[in-house]
């Protein structure tokens, strides 16, 4: 795993630059800027190298992490089964969060995550978050629900898109269906 051996403690600088990034909008926006400081002391600051990949799509292992971007820029994007290619989700920066389903559930990841910048981290395990959970109950149940919020936020943006997409199909069969009987008939005069 990347973060293991470059991990280190925040220096007050960071940490305090971790804490406001942590409540912005693209982050975790409902915690208040106390807990995002209980959060952040419980993170490691991580620096990484351009081109590494921070999750890959699929794996089901070192998938118990989560991470707040302070400086740079992640591409985030998918396969696509029937291409053998990917499609670009976004490019992401300093306030965004990764892997917030891999800390909560430790399921294989949903997307790639690639560092298109050096980047600096703040990570935050699931061990860490369960021994936030012991030492600080009230702010660590509020971050499960503002990550919650977060999740919940993107599943609606995702069932907006399909709703979307499935309209632009029926649209697009509909096109191809009155082509095809346009063609049949020609074909049989």
């Amino acid at each position: 795993m990347f973060f293991t051996r470059h991990s280190r403690p925040f220096k007050n600088a960071n940490q305090e630059k971790a804490a406001q990034l942590l409540v912005t909008p693209s982050a975790l926006a409902d915690l208040s800027q106390a807990d995002a400081r209980t959060v952040v002391s419980s993170m490691a600051l991580n620096k990484v190298k351009q081109g590494t990949v921070l999750i890959k799509e699929g794996e089901a292992t070192h998938t118990d992490f989560m991470m707040l971007i302070l400086d740079g820029e992640v591409l985030v994007d998918n396969e696509v089964t029937s291409m053998d290619d990917s499609v670009v989700m976004s490019i992401i920066g300093p306030g965004s969060l990764i892997g917030e389903m891999g800390v909560l559930d430790g399921s294989p990841r949903s997307a790639t995550c690639t560092a298109t910048t050096d980047l600096l981290v703040a990570l935050l395990s699931r061990e860490a978050l369960l021994a936030l959970i012991k030492q600080h109950p009230s702010v660590s149940a509020r971050l499960v629900l503002a990550i919650a919020k977060r999740l919940s936020d993107h599943l609606r943006e995702a069932n907006r898109k399909i709703k979307t997409l499935g309209g632009l199909s029926r649209a697009l069969q509909q096109e191809l269906d009155a082509a095809h009987s346009t063609g049949s008939g020609r074909l049989g005069r």
